[in-house]
This record gives structure tokens, sequence and C-alpha cells, in this order.
């Protein structure tokens, strides 16, 4: 038996109504509540089975502030002990859940329950934080946020929780508050399970940021500026036991409704963590229509440990309304994989082959012909054209120099099917994953963040690295549409594609189509049956100073027009390469077929971004963005209305007359 009750009676049924307490008189839970005070308002999200709470604190807090916010009260209705007198599970109730007990009283107080059936169930977990493992939102009595009516569960929600955020101090600094939010984990899966000493542990890392003189004024003041201007804008404050700010995460409307279009494939760039910015910075980045890179999210981490990027990921996840990508990108390490495999199980995990390749100097740089087997690494990672060829590459690379013992790239090998292209075919990666020799992953802040850089100095740039972006795809957006791409050929492939797709991704395209008229052999090898067997050879060149012959196995499929290249690139890179092309010219195919052109690269699709008001019009055929601008604009006459009680009176008067007359408008449609 995992634990028993030490509550008054003894507990039979975890549903039945027995044992109920309130928890106003619990000294504890007064304290918690009262250092927990949060400032700059709540997100009261409805519970949902998943969340996870740092203590059983946390769960009630959470659970009491959204019930004021619904207009119902909160009672524990059990607490289950073990032995130990540690708590490991409860069930927090609607203070109209279940009936009071018979009073044999001459008059007894009228019943005021309804066996209401709202609750949530929370057991402590194996890392040791509380996640809610039942809930039932639903009511048999009426509820009304707008009743007034105060229940003792709400009395420690004063004002007095909200107060104003102080900075007259250094000290205070460190205590930025912003709001609490709990994050929903969306898969539900549990802990991960890793050694002692696998992965660092979270004791040893600061349990808070560490904010200089100015941060935390920088958060608040950019976080309430976005706050007023984008209705949207979404951010999760992770605060640690003494109510410090310990991890943060935003995203803007904008990001937020590219991944609806972009989230396919997304790259974590863990790169401040990992060269130990000033910055902790961490960026969620996908790919536009253009092939350029597209912000989906950032986050700032007190630590690299595996809670901290698990929460972060889990953020992001409630942030993009729970829809996983299909495939994530991040740097090779064991807390990045750990948090990857516990928040998306079902997302294919790369790992980026740019930073793993940057690390061969490091690595292997001190070696004995570090030269020679660092073209013995290249040889085998980029030019290997099936999986057996890199596993025999390998091998005698391994044997050859006696590398056998070596752990950087044992560890390497064991990950072979996250990061060696040869093995990654099957994946679809947008041109997110490069796969050629001297490509590098450039960060999406370049130019705008170093390692000197502060937190201050980073948000004052933020907006201009987010407006630079906009107005590189802006500007592609206009050439793509308003100007005809310049062909270099008259190849009907080429034709085809001008007339869909952006100029940025045609000239990618273009190098296929030039390359398709050097591949100088193309024969068929078998020709029995629909599968037709061709072998393209083409002129590569190896390391950057010498060429040599290759030949390429392209398979065709007539009656379902397909092709498929042993080289992969299509998936690398979402365009047909220069094989597969010469082998649909040899068969007098004129167009390319249809499942070979990808949408996300068209440029006639109209992606309902919203967009930056100040820097042009808006699309007032767009719901979402007469939304926006209409919230921008309200918002700012909230602000001015609200600094005096004349101001006040004036707006509520003219906003009276709006509306009436937008009454008189819609009568006579």
């Amino acid at each position: 038996m995992d634990g028993v009750s030490l509550n008054t009676d003894p507990v039979v049924d975890d549903d039945a109504d027995a044992d109920e307490f309130e928890i106003e008189g619990d000294c504890g839970m007064a304290e918690c509540i009262s250092q927990s005070g949060v400032i700059q308002g709540e997100n009261p999200l409805p519970p949902v089975v998943g969340m996870e709470f740092d203590s059983y604190e946390d769960v009630y807090y959470f659970y009491n502030y959204y019930a004021k916010e619904q207009g119902f009260g909160v009672r524990v209705s059990n607490t289950w002990y073990r032995k130990t007198k540690e708590r490991y599970r409860g069930k927090l109730s609607c203070s109209s859940a279940g009936f009071k007990k018979k009073s044999e009283a001459n008059r007894p107080r009228p019943e005021t329950r309804t066996g209401c059936p709202a609750m949530i169930k929370f057991r402590l977990m194996e890392n040791k934080r509380w996640r809610i493992i039942e809930v039932e939102l639903d009511h048999n009595h009426l509820i009304s946020p707008v009743s007034g009516k105060i229940y003792k569960s709400h009395k420690q929600l004063g004002i007095g929780t909200k107060r104003a955020l102080q900075l007259d101090s250094a000290e205070e600094v460190q205590k930025v508050r912003l709001f609490r939010t709990m994050v929903i984990d969306v898969e539900g899966n549990g802990s991960v399970e890793v050694s002692s000493g696998e992965f660092r542990s979270s004791h040893n890392q600061t349990s808070q940021l560490r904010l200089k003189d100015g941060d935390a004024q920088a958060i608040h003041n950019y976080f309430s500026h976005l706050q007023l201007i984008d209705p949207n804008f979404f951010y999760v404050v992770d605060l640690n036991e003494k109510g410090c700010l310990r991890n943060l995460f935003w995203s803007n409307t904008r990001s937020r409704v590219a991944y609806g279009y972009f989230g396919d494939v997304v790259a974590v760039d863990t790169t401040c963590l990992t060269d130990k910015y000033q910055v902790p910075l961490v960026s969620f980045i996908g790919v536009n229509h253009h092939g350029q890179s597209v912000l989906l999210g950032c986050g700032l981490l007190a630590g690299d440990t595996i809670e901290a990027c698990t929460w972060l990921f889990r953020a992001w996840l409630t942030c993009m309304l729970g829809r996983p990508p299909q495939v994530i990108i991040t740097d090779q390490c064991r807390t990045l994989q750990a948090a990857v495999t516990d928040v998306f199980p079902r997302a294919f995990h790369c790992l980026c082959l740019p930073r793993i390749m940057q690390k061969v100097p490091e690595k292997l740089g001190g070696l004995y012909e570090y030269e020679s087997i660092r073209m013995a690494l290249n040889n085998a990672v980029y030019y290997s054209l099936r999986p057996e060829e890199f596993e025999a590459t390998w091998e005698d690379m391994i044997h050859h120099y006696g590398l056998r013992n070596h752990v950087w790239l044992q560890m390497l090998y064991e990950d072979r099917r996250q990061w060696v292209p040869v093995f990654l075919k099957e994946i679809f990666l947008a041109g997110m994953l490069p796969t050629r020799p001297n490509e590098v992953v450039e960060s999406f802040f370049d130019g705008y963040l170093n390692k000197h850089t502060s937190l201050k100095e980073f948000l004052d740039k933020y907006d201009q690295a987010l407006q630079a972006n906009h107005q590189v795809e802006v500007l592609a957006d206009m050439e793509s549409r308003n100007s005809g791409f310049m062909l270099q050929s008259r190849c009907y492939f080429e034709l085809q594609l001008a007339k869909l797709y952006t100029n940025n991704i045609l000239r990618k395209f273009e190098r296929e189509v030039e390359g398709m008229y050097s591949c100088f052999c193309t024969r068929k090898i078998n020709g029995e049956g629909e599968v037709i067997t061709y072998m393209v050879r083409e002129q590569i060149e190896v390391d950057g100073n010498r060429r040599e012959s290759r030949d390429f196995k392209v398979l065709y499929y007539a009656t379902e027009m397909e092709v498929l290249c042993v080289c992969g690139l299509f998936n690398f890179k979402g365009y047909l390469c220069r094989h597969a092309l010469r082998v649909l010219h040899q068969n007098g195919i004129e167009e390319i077929p249809h499942q070979y052109v990808v949408s996300r690269w068209r440029k006639d699709i109209k992606r309902s971004y919203v967009l930056n008001h100040s820097n042009g019009g808006i699309d007032i055929n767009n719901p979402v963005h007469r939304y926006d601008h209409l919230y921008k604009c309200i918002m700012q006459v909230v602000e001015e209305a609200r600094k005096s009680e004349v101001r006040y009176k004036d707006t509520v008067q003219a906003l009276d007359q709006i509306l009436r007359k937008l009454n008189l408008v819609e009568g006579r449609l």
C-alpha cells in the first residue's frame, strides 16, 4: 500500500465526502499565499490534467485563484500522507461539494451545499513536483464572477497580493515578480529517469536569474509596453520557492500566428547558454516561405538543467495551443535530449549538424594526424549516400586512427541517426538543417546580441531585431509579388515554379536546374515493372579543392509520377534535386508532379500576420488585423482616460455614443 491518510476519519473512497476541512486556518498555506503574492496580474488558466507545480501550496493557490475568477469557493476535500507524514496526494473541491452532516439542533442551519462535482485531484510525482491527475470543471449550481460573493478561501487573495512593483534597491532587483502562470504538460509523460551523474543537477545551478541593476525594470517596462500594444502577447514566469524570478518565456502575436504556417520544423537555439552569454537566451526559430528565419518565441533560463528546459518547452507548447512540431532541432546536449523526449515524444528530434562539426577542432584538434582524421570524418558524414556506406567509412576511420576509446566520437556514433544526413532522408526538414560542409547556422539575433550584452541592452534592441527581420520579409514579399524572376534558362520546370514560388526559393531551385545539365550520364539499369531505376552520374566537389564522379540512384514510378533520389535533397530542402529533374526530363515530363510542389514556398498564399501598424496600414478585410488595430487604439484611449475623473466621464460618454451609432448602423443593414 502506497500510504495512509492521517485525516480524522479513515478514507475508504477517494471521492467520499468524509474528512473535509477548511484551509483558511492553515498557517503554512497563509504564509505561502502571502509570499507568492504576484504582481502585474494573473493568468487564470483552467486546470488541466498534466499541469505541474512546485508545491502542494502552489496547487491550492492556483485553483483558488481560478475559483475566484470563476465565482466559486474552494475547500480541501482530502489530503493523503505517507507514514513519514509527507503529503503525496490531494483533492480540492468546490465549496458546494458534498452535503453537511445532519444536525439535531432545534434550529439547524439551512443546507447550502449542492453535492457539486467540480474538483481537481493531484499527486506528488517522482520529480518532486505536484501534478494534476484528474479534473472536473462542471458545476451543478450557478457560478458568477460578478456576484460579489466572498468565499472564505478567497480572503487570502486580497489587493495586498497585487502591490505595485518596487525597485528601490539592488536587493529588490533580484526579486522581480511579474505574475504566476502554471504550464500545461500536454503530453503528460511523467518525469524523465536519468542517472545521477549523467546530467547537471538543479542543486548545482543557480535557482534564479542573475539580474543586474536596471534589468528587472527593463523587463517590467518592456512587457508592460507589449501588453498594451499586443492583445495576444503571451508570457509565463517561473518563480523559485522564495518568489524570485527563475525562468521566463514570452511570445508576441506575430510569432504565434507564424507558427500556424511554419511550425512543422522548429530549431531551438541555445547558443547563449552553451557559450555563457550574459543573457541566458533560448530562441525558438522556424523558417518562412522565403527560407528566412522567423522567431517563434524566446526564453530566459537560470540554468541549463533538465527541469529548466522542460519548463521552457512546456511553456512554449502551451503558448502554441498544445500543437507540437513534427521535427525539433537542438544542439547535442543530454539535458536538451531528455527535455525533448519528455515534452515532445512524438516529434522527430534532430541534432544540429553544423554545431557538431564546429566542435571538431576543439574535440579532436590535439590528436596526432588531426587533419587526416578531420577529412575522414567529413567524408563519412557529408558524402555517404547509404547507411551501410557511412558505417563502413566510420569504422575504417576509427580503426585506422585508433579512436575506439574516444568518448566524444563514441557519443556521436550513438546519436548518429539524429544528425548524420544519410539517416535523415525520410524526414522533411524544410532547409532548416544544413547538410553540406562549411554551412553555418546564424543566430536570429546576430548583430544585436553578443557575450557581453546585458539583459537591459538586449531588451532595448529586441524590437530593432524584430523590425529588421520583418522588414526583410516584407521586402521579399514585395519582390516576389511585383517583380518577375529573371530566369537563367527556359527550362519548363523553372517556368512552372516561377509562377508559384517566392524568389528566394526559386534562386535555390535554380542551382538544381543548372546542375541538371551538368549530370553527364543517365542510364537505365532496371526497366521492368512499374518502378524504373536510373543511375545518374555527376561531378561533385569534395573538400573544396577536388572533384570526383559519383553515381546517384534514382527510382521513378511512372504510374504515380513519383521520383526518389538517394541524395534525399527534396526532404532536406523542400524542392527536387538535379538528379530527379534529369530523370523526369529524360521521360518527357514537362511539369514537376504536384506532390513535389510544396505549399510552404508559395507566394500566392495569404498569410494573416498581424501587421505592425506604425509601418503601414492594415488589411481591413482580415478580421485578425481589424481586431488588433482596434484593440491598440482602445488601449491608448484607456490609458489617457484613466488619468482623471473628467477624462473618464468624457470617455465613457464618447464610447456610449460610438456604441449607439454602431447599433444603429447594424439595424439599417
